[in-house]
């Protein structure tokens, strides 16, 4: 990392004419002094998971490790006083990863131009990562992918045994202090000066990506019934986030707070669109008729004329096909009112609309078919998606509900404990909505693959992404505890990592 500069103010210029003298102006710079304020950065320590670790492209490897936030404040904490900053780094710049050899994790994506055009595949090659190779020492950078709040706090989460077995975190396994550790454990006994947190988007987003797949578990307090797709009770999430700051600040140390954007903004969520079937009039004509989905159309208004089902419930589930592009995909929809008791053909199922979210990956899946010997089971037409498809609006709402909750138990700590509160929530809104400008007049958006914002798993930011937060850090960080830190440049950083 370059160091950062600042000019001095140039106050003014005097030219002083005196027949053939000059006043020679002084173009000389001075370094800016840079200072930690209130804070102490001498032993810096970042507690959270995968956005916190680098996670980038659907994996951690190397270059994303250095290119973590975490990272780019630590080099600038070096400014200030701040010390050596230990990475648990991976083995190499794939991000595959086995265990005793047996692969359970796939490279990193890159993006790659196939027959059907430009798609993220995996780098070709076998990860050199072994899990069972734990790495020796204690490291600054604890954030572990894939972990939930209350996994923090778990014993044995970084057990290799327990990676075997499903109950633990190859990650964290990678470099646990024992077999038993936690996390926050670990993390509390490197005896932090300045922490930063930022826990709990898996809380919700595990949910989400599984297209509500999952359950709300609001009003069960315990996580341990849970399954990893389900939502977390925002009292669960409170209760484990008051400890964990608890734990963190107990011999003093200062730190910031970082909350949990909406899962609306990313591109997992926003790329694949609800209408992308283009269909001919023949085989439009078909699906529209009685030997198709004309039959259930006609089950459903029957149900309406006897008023088992509401007129705009008829008008919701009422499936039509056009000739042309623009064709809505066929989805299966749990909150429809259950209809099979009348006719077993009545399942819950209607065509998406523009309040619905398909997820990334069923990019790939639309159009493939269900049954390889039958050529007109096309799944999003002839087979309606599954619910691991899509996020519907209820089920965004209970997303947004629970994020919302963790959010305000957030702000209510960073007030509690004196912390510096980063709203990355906001700022990944803005980044959606109307992007962020750079000093090159570039624009980051979260486009999916051009913006610049996000890596191409759609979820995890790219480098400059991840450097618009460094700097959303530092912003707050300077104005809680008075410190003048530098700013990232994130043109330092690449917006997509081409091979």
């Amino acid at each position: 990392m370059k160091k950062f500069y600042a000019l001095l103010p140039f106050l003014g210029l005097f030219l002083i004419a005196c027949e053939d003298d000059t006043t020679p102006i002084d173009n000389t710079t001075e370094p800016v002094e840079y200072t930690s304020g209130t804070a102490d950065f001498s032993n810096y320590v970042a507690v959270g998971n995968s956005l916190t670790a680098g996670f980038s492209d659907n994996a951690l490897f190397v270059a994303g490790q250095e290119a973590s936030f975490p990272n780019m404040l630590a080099t600038n904490f070096a400014l200030a006083g701040g010390g050596s900053f230990s990475i648990p780094f991976m083995a190499d710049n794939l991000g595959g990863m086995t265990l005793q050899g047996t692969p359970i994790a796939g490279n990193r994506l890159i993006l790659a131009f196939t027959t059907d055009g430009p798609a993220p595949v995996a780098v070709s090659g076998q990860g050199s990562t072994e899990v069972s190779s734990k790495l020796s020492g204690s490291f600054n950078n604890m954030g572990v992918p894939g972990a939930k709040s209350y996994e923090l706090l778990a014993p044995g989460y970084g057990s290799v045994a327990g990676v075997a077995m499903g109950t633990a975190n190859p990650y964290f396994a990678r470099f646990s202090s024992s077999e038993s550790a936690t996390v926050i454990g670990d993390a509390a006994a490197q005896g932090a000066t300045f922490f930063t947190l930022w826990a709990g988007s898996n809380d919700v987003l595990l949910y989400a990506t599984g297209g509500g797949a999952g359950t709300d578990q609001t009003g069960n307090l315990d996580p341990s019934t849970y399954s990893r797709a389900d939502i977390t009770d925002p009292n669960v999430y409170a209760s484990v986030m008051s400890g964990i700051v608890q734990t963190l600040t107990a011999n003093g140390a200062n730190g910031a707070i970082a909350n949990i954007p909406y899962v609306t903004d990313l591109p997992y969520f926003s790329t694949v669109p609800y209408n992308p079937i283009p269909l001919d009039a023949e085989t439009a004509a078909y699906l529209n008729s009685m030997a198709a989905y004309g039959a259930y159309n006609a089950g459903l208004a029957q149900l309406q004329a006897l008023n088992i089902i509401t007129a705009e419930e008829l008008a919701k589930r009422t499936i039509s096909f056009s000739a042309g592009e623009g064709n809505a995909v066929v989805i299966m929809d749990e909150d429809l009112t259950d209809l099979t008791g009348y006719n077993p053909a009545l399942i819950n199922m209607r065509q998406a609309t523009a309040d619905d979210l398909l997820v990334l990956t069923s990019s790939s899946f639309i159009g493939t078919l269900a049954d390889p010997n039958n050529p007109t089971s096309i799944n999003g037409v002839a087979v309606p998606l599954a619910d691991k498809w899509v996020l519907t609006p209820e089920e965004q709402l209970m997303v947004k509900t629970a994020t919302d909750a963790y959010n305000v138990t957030i702000s209510a700590l960073a007030s509690a404990y004196d912390l510096a509160f980063v709203d990355v929530n906001t700022l990944l809104g803005t980044i959606n909505s109307s992007g962020v400008q750079l000093t090159d007049g570039s624009v980051v958006t979260s486009d999916f693959a051009t913006g610049g914002g996000f890596s191409l798993d759609g979820v995890h930011p790219a480098p400059r992404g991840y450097a618009i937060v460094a700097n959303a850090f530092t912003t707050a960080i300077n104005t809680k505890f008075g410190s003048n830190l530098p700013m990232v440049n994130p043109l330092d950083y690449t917006g997509l990592y081409i091979n």
